[in-house]
């Protein structure tokens, strides 16, 4: 697809107010609301334009951990954490570690104990380096489900009960949303 100045204008003026008003936009660009209407449609289904609804986890005084990983299997770490509450997003990237993933919480201890209790273990994992992000330069938003679905069985299928971990019994971790052993207040 190619832009054109008008739809490169539309998109930046929904990067700066994601409720800016089709009326509005018109009013800059010179053009009629339909118009708009009619160039905004094209760049949703284009994917230009996309709405992400979620936390500001800045805002929400939660941490976020950034751990890189050195794996043979990226895409099996992946699918360990697909449905964890706590796991915000995951990057295939070139280089050592070859796994970027996020994770949030509210406390650093459960942070360090997905990474030290999950991902450590797993045998494709060689590298792992565990970071604190501290700020954000521009907003951040990550989409969050606050109601995980609950199950027996978590998402990471690595332990059947949480009060089987160590780290949960020494209360280094909040315990799984999805199997209700959960202890913390944000989930």
């Amino acid at each position: 697809m190619k832009l054109d100045v008008k739809d490169r204008k539309i998109i930046s003026m929904y990067a700066e107010d994601p409720n800016v008003s089709q009326d509005h936009i018109a009013s800059e660009l010179g053009i009629t609301q339909p118009s708009v209407a009619m160039r905004v449609k094209k760049l949703r289904d284009a994917g230009a334009i996309e709405n992400l609804t979620g936390i500001d986890p800045f805002k929400m005084e939660l941490h976020i951990a950034k751990v890189d990983i050195a794996t043979s299997d990226p895409g099996a770490i992946l699918s360990m954490f697909r449905n964890c509450p706590y796991f915000a997003q995951g990057f295939t990237v070139s280089g050592k570690h070859n796994l970027s993933m996020l994770f949030i919480s509210e406390n650093i201890a459960t942070l360090e104990a997905i990474v030290n209790g999950h991902i450590r273990k797993d045998k494709s994992v060689t590298d792992i380096e565990f970071n604190i992000i501290i700020s954000s330069e521009k907003k951040f938003v990550v989409p969050t489900i606050l109601t995980p679905d609950r199950s027996e069985k978590p998402p990471c299928g690595v332990l059947l009960n949480c009060r089987d971990c160590t780290s949960f019994k020494e209360g280094k971790c909040m315990g799984c949303p999805v199997t209700g052993q959960y202890q913390g207040w944000f989930y």
